[in-house]
């Protein structure tokens, strides 16, 4: 009888812990389950309705609170931006726009500017913040990301400065030349001269007008809608005689050199701007009696076999500071330089969109009085190419202009070792 009774407490109090047990089980699971996680915050339990599937579509960053400034539901984008940090907006404008937004139902919206998160360089991300009610309790904040737009519009706004400077200075003095040709019309020598200069004006407009057009047409269309196979050394020859007479009055001599009959797959006008632009480059910021070389050669590559054509010059060279701002439109790194040659500071910014577009790359190496070699990177076309048929080439004259088009080798003087250096020599170009 004592046995049994024993028995009888014990299967209670066993009774009585599973009890308890259980209710606290039951009440940790409930907290759990309450407690702010990045996916969802008891969204069902305090979301209206269908709310928490249109904030899933929002492309902008979205933000819940409730009545105690804690985050009930947060989108995977304001983890992202760094708004929401352990369960609270982290942002204290918004929160405090929030709060008032909560006391009198006003919808708010400003403009931040936040520190980068995961940056230590202090870059500023531009955001457009909108607070307003969501039902009797709840509080909607929608971040909008600015950052990119204002870049784009400080590009667009450099842009049309620019234009708009670089238009004014050839016709003012155009304007300028026409009255002094006016008030010298009895003087022939005097009309001669400025008729001269005017020619020069009119040149450099022509040029800034038509580099224009050619950097709009290479953002705007797509260079491969008309793409074909186009033989480098036909590139290289084209862009030699379009520097035929600067490089011949400066008695820069020209070298052509590398692998032969390789193909690029792309546009063929843009493809000869591009490389042009780079040897006129070259020759123009080069000094008398110096050296400039191009070469090409196929190179292996993780997305398929590129061809590089390499320019390299033995010029001014270019500082570091410069180095990252030569591609963007306008900028010249020696303007003086540049208003003597006529240039218009866009010739490498086409350089850089036609590789872009033509699904390549430009880059350029350049020590300060050494030389500069920029190197023009594109997708082979796959065409065969024939090695053994290679001829060493032949040096020739240009025309009694002091112009030499010889095989690529470099010389004692290059600024380092020419990327066509150790390349096979193809047949002269004509």
């Amino acid at each position: 009888m004592d046995v049994n009774a024993a028995v009888a407490a014990v299967a209670a109090i066993a009774g009585v812990l599973t009890g308890v047990i259980a209710m606290l089980a039951f009440r940790w699971s409930e907290r759990e389950q309450k407690r702010p996680t990045r996916s969802s915050l008891h969204t069902d339990a305090v979301l209206p309705p269908g709310v928490d599937t249109v904030l899933s579509v929002l492309r902008s960053s979205a933000v819940v609170l409730d009545e105690a400034d804690a985050v009930v539901k947060a989108s995977s984008a304001a983890y992202a931006l760094g708004l929401v940090r352990g369960g609270k907006l982290a942002v204290e404008p918004m929160l405090q726009m929030a709060r008032d937004t909560r006391r009198d139902g006003e919808i708010r919206q400003v403009e931040l500017d936040l520190p980068r998160r995961g940056t230590g360089r202090g870059e500023a991300l531009a955001v457009s913040a909108r607070v307003a009610p969501l039902g009797s309790r709840l509080v909607l904040l929608l971040v909008e990301d600015l950052t990119e737009a204002r870049r784009i519009e400080a590009v667009r706004r450099d842009f049309v400065a620019n234009v708009s400077h670089e238009l004014k200075t050839p016709v003012g003095a155009l304007s300028l030349l026409s009255e002094a040709v006016m008030d010298a019309s009895d003087d022939p020598e005097a009309v001669e001269r400025f008729a001269g200069r005017m020619q020069i004006e009119a040149t450099r407009l022509t040029s800034l007008v038509q580099e224009l057009i050619d950097l709009s047409r290479v953002q705007n269309d797509d260079p491969l809608e008309d793409a074909e196979p186009v033989r480098v050394d036909e590139l290289v020859a084209e862009a030699v005689d379009r520097c035929r007479h600067q490089a011949g009055a400066k008695q820069i001599t020209m070298a052509a050199g590398g692998t032969a009959d390789l193909r690029v797959w792309g546009n063929r006008g843009q493809l000869a701007a591009a490389l042009g632009n780079l040897v006129e480059n070259a020759v123009n910021y080069s000094p008398a009696r110096t050296r400039v070389g191009i070469a090409a050669r196929s190179v292996n590559a993780p997305g398929g076999d590129q061809i590089e054509i390499a320019v390299t010059d033995q010029g001014i060279g270019i500082s570091d500071k410069d180095k990252e701002r030569i591609f963007e439109r306008f900028y010249r790194v020696d303007p003086a330089r540049s208003r003597a040659t006529g240039g218009t500071g866009l010739g490498l910014a086409i350089v850089k969109h036609v590789a872009a577009s033509h699904g390549g790359e430009v880059t350029v190496w350049s020590a300060e009085g050494q030389g500069s070699t920029f190197t023009l990177r594109l997708p082979e076309a796959g065409a065969a190419r024939d090695r053994a048929h290679q001829q060493p080439a032949r040096e020739t004259r240009a025309g009694g202009a002091g112009l030499d088009v010889e095989a690529g080798r470099s010389t004692p003087e290059s600024p380092e070792p020419n990327a066509y250096e150790t390349l096979p020599a193809p047949e002269v170009l004509p």
